[in-house]
């Protein structure tokens, strides 16, 4: 009898064990806010009052997992989607499509293949003090591709990319860190008319420690040939600078992107900072995008355009928070050959009319007048689970 209950005791302990050694968790957020957006048209303005989401971090739905190998080797998993929580839609489009990756870590770092976020993306979202969400996000200006007539898909990958291969560094390197990442051009036709070769190669490299981080990063994406004022170029590339330091009363941050295409050249730079109060945080910043464009004809399209953002978070625990953050945006004309335009939208992920990823048409209430205003208030609650 005490020989049983000792055997059944150890297969007992074997079965925590194991386990313990394969893990899957669920996870996903639910963000929804009330949004009001101005934007001036000449001698009018056109409003627009929705229910909206994403104004503080993105809705999503995912799952999540890690197997112990044993001898320090581990795989992973994670697929996530996005959420449109205002109406309870899932992305249909690409299921899995803010990320689908296997991994296998270890002591030499991690090797992850699939869909996610590119290194030069990371580069400045990082840094982002509103994030790439709402109307301070800083995924407004970042997202312009520099073109007149072609087509967003090169910005495809400015964010995310597919089929892609990259190494992590590991961990204990003395505050070191760093993404390596190519991606194939699988399943992208390379048509001329829709711009869809999509070869990417770009790195990252950085520092965090302490109150400090710091990184640079560097992203190149293949695309059709653009022939433009007798120079021809089929590469989209983007580098990012970022950085910064929590003081403990505030905490600073900055990024420098510069991304180019042909003869056309744009400069986004962004400073902000965070400031705890209460149980809460104020945040605030700066942004500014000018495009140098070397092409008379190309220059209709040439913004020139800052944005002020403030907010507050109000954490009413470790995984709800209340928020609210107003976004202006100010756009310049500029006294260029052709007459240059700039219409930048704070419901917009671009200087056109436009919703922004995840958000129906009717909620858009199209680009302001050239060189106008576009304001944006929104009031809303986050819930992590």
């Amino acid at each position: 009898m005490k020989k049983s209950l000792l055997a059944l005791a150890v297969l007992g302990a074997f079965s925590g064990i194991a386990a313990a050694q394969s893990s899957v968790t669920v996870f996903g957020v639910i963000d929804v806010d009330a949004r009001y957006i101005k934007n001036k048209t000449g001698a009018t303005s056109v409003h627009s009052k929705t229910l909206s989401t994403d104004g503080l971090s993105n809705s999503r739905l995912g799952f999540r997992g890690v197997e112990d190998l044993g001898g320090g080797l581990k795989a992973g998993f994670w697929l996530e989607s996005a959420l449109s929580a205002d109406n309870g839609t899932i992305d249909q489009v690409r299921f899995w499509g803010r990320r689908s990756t296997v991994s296998l870590l270890g002591g030499f770092g991690e090797v992850r293949l699939g869909r996610d976020f590119t290194p030069s993306y990371n580069g400045y979202a990082d840094y982002a003090t509103f994030g790439t969400n709402g109307s301070g996000g800083a995924q407004l200006f970042a997202n312009y591709v520099l073109a007149g007539s072609l087509s967003p898909n090169q910005a495809q990958t400015a964010t995310r990319a597919d089929n892609m291969v990259s190494y992590f560094l590991p961990s204990g390197l003395g505050g070191l860190f760093g993404q390596f990442s190519i991606a194939a051009a699988e399943g992208h036709t390379g048509d001329a008319t829709t711009f869809e070769n999509m070869k990417y190669v770009g790195g990252r490299l950085g520092y965090a420690a302490g109150p400090v981080s710091a990184s640079v990063s560097y992203g190149k994406t293949d695309v059709a040939p653009l022939i433009a004022g007798g120079v021809t170029d089929n590469t989209f590339s983007r580098v990012t600078a970022g950085a910064s330091y929590d003081f403990g009363v505030a905490k600073l941050n900055a990024f420098y992107i510069v991304s180019k295409l042909a003869v056309r050249k744009a400069t986004d730079i962004e400073v902000g900072a965070t400031v705890p109060v209460g149980p809460g945080q104020i945040r605030v910043s700066y942004a500014r995008i000018k495009v140098n464009d070397g092409v008379a004809a190309l220059s209709a399209l040439a913004p020139d355009a800052n944005k002020l953002a403030l907010g507050y978070v109000h954490n009413l625990s470790k995984r709800t928070a209340l928020y609210a953050t107003a976004g202006h945006i100010n756009n310049k004309s500029r006294d260029m050959a052709a007459g240059a335009t700039s219409q930048f939208n704070v419901a917009s992920s671009g200087p056109l009319a436009g919703p922004a990823p995840g958000t129906a048409v009717a909620a858009n209430p199209g680009a302001p007048g050239v060189g106008q205003s576009s304001t944006g208030y929104e009031f809303g609650i986050r819930h992590n689970f």
